[in-house]
């Protein structure tokens, strides 16, 4: 009997035990599921062995995620896309060699590196700033492979363009900066926008759970169930920044900025690939023929029933498409490639 009841204490004390941080959680996730939300990038950073650095230039600081050293292959450095960070490209780094060398850096303004001012926020602004950061972690020692999507293809065919002996190989997923043939239903905001004055709400920027989910409608074609609370954590962590986000927004609208790699992709010399998602409805496929047409030894590579957000909706198979054509260089000439 009195073996029993120490059993049933024992029993008791453990439920109790494991109790205490089931309703943490569980308040955490229905009192701040922004705090959660940051827990989940930590982890994940942690998990995949990617260390957060800041590299200091002049009064102007960066933040990155690295992973490796220099090595045989070259370094690989990664730029996000407009109102994101450096842990977008978490989840196709999870699929890339660890050996390699990697950098994701937080671009001019967002997440952890310094806001200034407009000027940074252009294209060739941002440019600048990048070219700045490679300068500090002594990146361009030797020339290094360039990711970029979205804005951030934007920025990273006009660095190419603009440095061109510190660019081995490049990569656009999706890029922002080019006259699209065809039209997407981001277009038809844009000029719904324009003819309100920018009074209209931006759909790439939420201001509430609704919002967020048709922006994140909007941006992929998968569809993710993603709970109401999660809804409510990303818009918490996003909320403060709207201002900023609007400005840089309008920035790269500018007549300077919203055709740059357009008008930059004749002066790329560097080994060029493409990657876009056949469903994308923020910036249209036919960009990929645009840049194919522009520099025919490049290597484009849709994929089908994939949208904008091509890292979140299909990271292996972006992972393999750039590591592919990573060593493949200098073997093979442009060609146009789907994939299922």
């Amino acid at each position: 009997m009195a073996a029993d009841l120490d059993m049933v204490n024992l029993l008791v004390l453990a439920g109790a035990t494991l109790a205490i941080p089931i309703l943490s959680f569980v308040a955490s996730f229905i009192l701040w599921p922004s705090a959660l939300i940051k827990i989940y990038y930590w982890y994940w950073r942690r998990t995949l062995g990617l260390q957060v650095r800041y590299a200091d230039c002049g009064g102007y600081r960066f933040c990155y995620s690295y992973r490796g050293k220099p090595g045989f292959r070259p370094s690989i450095l990664m730029l996000h896309g407009f109102s994101a960070h450096k842990d977008t490209w978490l989840t196709m780094v999870k699929y890339l060699p660890k050996h390699l060398h990697i950098l994701c850096v937080d671009m001019p303004g967002h997440e952890g590196t310094t806001r200034t001012n407009s000027e940074d926020y252009s294209i060739q602004g941002q440019v600048k700033r990048i070219h700045q950061f490679v300068e500090n972690v002594r990146l361009n020692r030797k020339p290094f492979h360039l990711v970029g999507t979205s804005m951030g293809g934007n920025v990273a065919g006009v660095y190419a363009a603009s440095f061109p002996s510190e660019i081995c190989s490049i990569t656009l997923i999706c890029p922002a900066g080019i006259r699209y043939p065809c039209e997407t239903k981001f277009d038809n905001h844009l000029q719904d926008l324009e003819h309100s004055h920018y009074t209209l709400s931006i759909p790439l920027i939420p201001s509430t759970p609704e919002e967020m989910e048709d922006m994140l409608r909007l941006c992929s074609h998968v569809r993710f169930k993603i709970p109401q609370q999660i809804l409510q954590g990303l818009v918490d962590v996003r909320l403060p920044h709207n201002d900023f986000y609007q400005e840089v927004f309008m920035e790269i609208l500018g007549e300077n900025s919203r055709y740059a790699l357009q008008d930059n992709l004749q002066l790329i010399t560097a080994p060029l690939q493409v990657i876009w998602g056949k469903q994308d409805q923020v910036v249209d496929v036919s960009g990929a023929v645009v840049v194919a047409e522009a520099l025919p030894g490049c290597r484009v590579d849709l994929l089908e029933n994939c949208g904008h957000s091509v890292v979140m909706e299909r990271p292996r198979r972006t992972a393999k498409l750039i590591m592919e054509f990573i060593i493949s260089l200098g073997t093979t000439s442009g060609t146009i490639k789907k994939h299922s």
